[in-house]
């Protein structure tokens, strides 16, 4: 059998491993890329004719900040065109309220009345058409202006130039916050019951190599992140001790996120190669007064292809890994 009547000699030629105390440390390192909470793409509401961009790639901006302006002449324009129409409702609707008062009474034949309900209705519709107009084109007024909901950066500008016409779609604004910077990284569906929010980690950014930083999970997916290959879920880490790159980090930068999943400290470790195990029982091979012979042992935890041992060794003991 294999831990038995092994001379001294012949087992200068097998593979022996000192028996040590070290910390047994379970890891999991997850690739990601800095991203920001606070994102905000500006659109307008309605098409017209930019006639002020007050803001370049790179500029600051505070919230609530004006960025650009419509052309407001034509939106005037158009607004006293409207109140001009609604007023000529207004006054046809109680014209012909006051010219059929008492419609409704015994003295008019049904078909006259009908004539006159619906000419009533048809007055009462053409007003309520006239308002809504005026209030969208109040609203347009109101949008002509765009502004930021957040402070940030900007950083892309489809149409930085004013006095052509836009339409929503061709006048894109991006501000970013950098202070709401993280770092986004994915967890396999196997992975993820591994990490809980406040999860401490440290993050190594592939452009600061030298750097390590300090890092905590501050929010877990509750749903599969999308365009993704496989059911990932995406972790937001903030970053704790940026320090000196702070004004170095960009949207985009790649990186890995390390954490430790368990640690048990200076314990008695021996790899698992040179573990056997037989009828439900764990050996090593000892060498024993001159003879390699099989010692039971009681494993703990193996991480990472080290074992746990609990009882049967001591430390600086020699094992062989014989097959």
């Amino acid at each position: 059998m294999w831990w038995s009547g092994i001379s001294r000699q012949n087992s200068l030629n097998t593979a022996s491993y000192t028996v040590k105390r070290k910390d047994l440390i379970e890891t999991l390192s997850l690739s990601g890329q800095i991203d920001a909470g606070e994102k905000a793409n500006l659109q307008f509401q309605t098409s017209g004719l930019l006639s002020w961009v007050g803001v370049k790639e790179g500029d600051y901006v505070k919230k609530y900040q004006v960025v650009a302006s419509l052309d407001k002449q034509q939106l005037q324009n158009q607004m006293s065109q409207l109140l001009n129409t609604y007023m000529t409702n207004r006054w046809t609707f109680e014209q012909g309220q006051a010219d059929n008062l008492n419609w409704q009474t015994d003295g008019m034949t049904d078909a006259a009345r009908d004539t006159v309900k619906r000419t009533v209705q048809k007055n009462q519709f053409s007003l309520n058409n006239a308002v809504l107009d005026v209030e969208a084109k109040n609203l347009a007024m109101k949008f002509a202006n765009l502004w930021t909901p957040i402070e940030g950066i900007v950083t892309s500008i489809d149409t930085p130039n004013s006095g052509v016409n836009i339409t929503p779609v061709s006048a894109n604004f991006m501000v970013i916050n950098p202070k709401s910077i993280y770092f986004s990284a994915t967890a396999d569906q196997t992975e993820v019951p591994s990490f809980k929010d406040g999860m401490a980690g440290k993050i190594v950014l592939d452009s600061f190599p030298d750097k390590e930083i300090d890092a905590s999970i501050s929010g877990i997916g509750f749903v599969p992140k999308a365009g993704e290959t496989g059911t990932v879920y995406e972790l937001k880490i903030n970053l704790l001790n940026i320090g000196d790159i702070t004004d170095s980090l960009k949207i985009g930068m790649t990186g890995d996120a390390n954490f430790i999943l368990k640690q048990i400290p200076q314990v008695l470790t021996v790899p698992e190669a040179y573990l056997k195990k037989m009828d439900g029982k764990f050996y090593v091979t000892k060498m024993i007064n001159g003879v390699l012979t099989k010692v039971e042992v009681v494993e703990g935890d193996t991480i990472e292809g080290d074992v746990e041992i609990k009882e049967g060794l001591n430390e600086n003991d020699v094992i062989y890994n014989q097959p």
